[in-house]
């Protein structure tokens, strides 16, 4: 078995990003790789953790992963200010070890994106509508390189349990848990009116209190944040995209703040925010004037952070993005896209902690206890869907019994992940998007 094709049998994702197959991401060679140590997004402490607890596996999976690609350079990227973490790589490196090196990034948001991080380990910028691997860099989550190097089936995820809970803390779920019984896991919920965010508050996606135990824990999902109902993030997703733009046409300032602070635009894309809100805010939508949209990462710097009149350049951003690929549009760089870096980009950095406080988040900013948390639930529902690519077609039937690390479901040669059991019993059920596996 081949080294990708090893990757593939163990079901691994990119864990921190969207779920793109990693055994399609690594069949290349590369100049740099980039191991992304940051995690950026506010309240989230599972990267740290995992560098703690499995620095050696983490250097010796570098390695690997640097080898196969051919790569002549090695770079485990990771906040300046996370020492603890720093020393316990610089501990873990064999005397003498120079193919591998670690780059402290200043604690800024968002750091961890992988545009903003090949302009902060190499000092390059990516083009407009490009990915790393166009300037020869391949840049993998810390949780990914643990789960290859591991050489297990993907079947569990460590994950932040934080915000309004009794016990703020590490958990490891087996993948198919639902959110409810995580809640509980970490001492329950301190209140009785709240909803949660899966992933971070910044670029989270919102998990309502009716639907907790009917939402299951995936192979990227890091975090589970628990907030107050009438908390502004929570409110902020409640919002819908005509109350959007119905607000944008009224108190709209043109004062392009969401623009002068994009983290984008200030690696030198073309992305202007403000004149996307102005267009459609006044329903003057052009071609030209919308099509930057496409550049987005939703980072969110724009509606939590830029705007003064809380208005929400983000959403609508997607909006447009959305209705241009589903149209078919797609970005092509011309001449006059590759602009310089902003040379302001340096002072407009936003300090996570200045970010945190504006977010009404600095009471849940506590560190979380060392010892890791374990959790197995009576059933799983393991969605077949966890990953960038086609659904996984289930390989067994109900009432099959399984164990830990089999396969359950598989993309084949597909473009996808395959899906493996997180418990040891007995399917209960078997849809053509979940399966659901009852402890015995």
């Amino acid at each position: 078995m081949t080294f990708l094709e090893g990757i593939k049998k163990a079901g691994v994702v990119g864990a921190g990003g969207a779920g793109f197959p990693t055994h399609i991401k690594l069949d290349t060679q590369a100049k740099t790789l980039i191991i992304n140590g940051i995690e950026c997004e506010p309240l989230l402490k599972t990267d740290k953790f995992l560098i703690r607890r499995f620095s050696e596996a983490l250097i010796q999976g570098a390695l690997i992963i640097g080898e196969h690609l051919k790569a002549q350079e090695i770079v485990i990227a990771i906040k300046e200010k996370n020492k603890t973490e720093i020393e316990q790589l610089q501990r873990c490196l064999k005397p003498g070890e120079t193919s591998l090196k670690i780059h402290p990034v200043a604690d800024f948001y968002p750091a961890g994106d992988e545009q903003m991080l090949v302009r902060e380990v190499m000092a390059e910028t990516v083009a407009p509508g490009k990915i790393p691997l166009s300037k020869g860099v391949v840049i993998t989550n810390v949780a990914t390189v643990l789960d290859i190097v591991h050489q297990q089936p993907v079947t569990h995820r460590i994950m932040t349990i934080g915000g309004e809970v009794n016990q703020p803390c590490l958990i490891k779920v087996p993948i198919g848990t639902d959110l409810q019984s995580c809640i509980e896991a970490a001492g329950g919920p301190k209140i009785s009116d709240y909803h949660a965010l899966t992933g971070g508050p910044m670029m989270g996606q919102l998990c309502p209190r009716s639907e907790l135990s009917s939402t299951y824990v995936t192979k990227t999902m890091g975090g589970l944040i628990l907030l107050p109902s009438h908390h502004p993030i929570i409110q902020h997703h409640h919002l819908s995209i005509s109350h959007c733009l119905k607000r944008a046409a009224s108190v709209c300032i043109q004062c392009r703040m969401c623009t002068d602070l994009c983290p984008r635009y200030l690696n030198g894309h073309p992305l202007h925010p403000h004149l996307v809100m102005r267009s459609v805010a006044f329903g003057k939508i052009t071609m030209e004037s919308s099509k930057s949209a496409l550049l987005c990462c939703a980072c969110g710097v724009c509606e939590h952070f830029a705007c003064p009149m809380g208005l929400s350049p983000k959403m609508i951003n997607e909006s447009v993005k959305s209705t241009l690929m589903q149209g078919g549009v797609k970005w092509v760089n011309t001449e006059e896209d590759f602009q310089e870096v902003h040379p302001l980009r340096s002072y407009r950095k936003i300090p996570t902690d200045r970010l945190i406080q504006r977010l009404g988040l600095s009471i849940y900013e506590t560190d979380v206890p060392e010892t890791l948390q374990s959790l197995t639930p009576d059933k799983v529902v393991i969605p077949l869907k966890q990953h960038i690519g086609v659904l996984a077609k289930p390989v067994v039937e109900n009432g099959e019994r399984v164990v830990v690390g089999q396969l359950i479901a598989s993309v084949g040669t597909d473009l996808g992940s395959e899906i493996h059991s997180s418990l040891d019993g007995t399917v209960k059920k078997v849809e053509k998007d979940y399966i659901m596996v009852e402890r015995s």
